[in-house]
């Protein structure tokens, strides 16, 4: 079966969640693939990947607040601070989520729901230059 990789670097501006389904999207139609699976695949420990609803920005919204209230930044008992408060909360975030995402495609497109994308979860604070790795596998 044909393989086809690349890389999808992008610049974060902090905190959030960054859509990344039309980058996705762009790269299986260069990729001249019709059917099969494609692995999203972020290769860092304090972002993460989720696939999530795309429609109304207030479900991302609740997401984030969730999690921020889940796992608090002024937690004394963390040890791992030497990067900053947001960091061990960033590990432990990616940790309860994902590093990588699998969809399925079919006629060249992402077989994603109505309502779903792809998402970078920026779990830092600052700005932060992220690599996503994406590898289609089909026909």
């Amino acid at each position: 079966m044909p393989v086809h990789q690349a890389t999808l670097s992008l610049r974060t501006h902090g905190a959030g969640l960054h859509e990344i389904t039309d980058a996705v999207a762009r790269e299986l139609a260069r990729s001249k693939l019709n059917r099969g699976v494609a692995t999203i695949f972020c290769q860092h420990t304090s972002a993460s990947l989720v696939i999530m609803e795309n429609a109304d920005p207030t479900a991302r919204s609740d997401l984030e607040a969730w999690f921020d209230r889940l796992v608090r930044e002024d937690d004394p008992q963390f040890e791992h601070t030497l990067e900053g408060p947001d960091d061990m909360p960033s590990h432990i975030k990616m940790a309860l989520t994902r590093t990588s995402e699998s969809v399925p495609f079919g006629d060249g497109r992402l077989q994603l729901g109505t309502w779903q994308g792809i998402y970078l979860w920026e779990h830092r604070r600052a700005a932060h230059s992220r690599n996503i790795m994406l590898t289609f596998i089909g026909e």
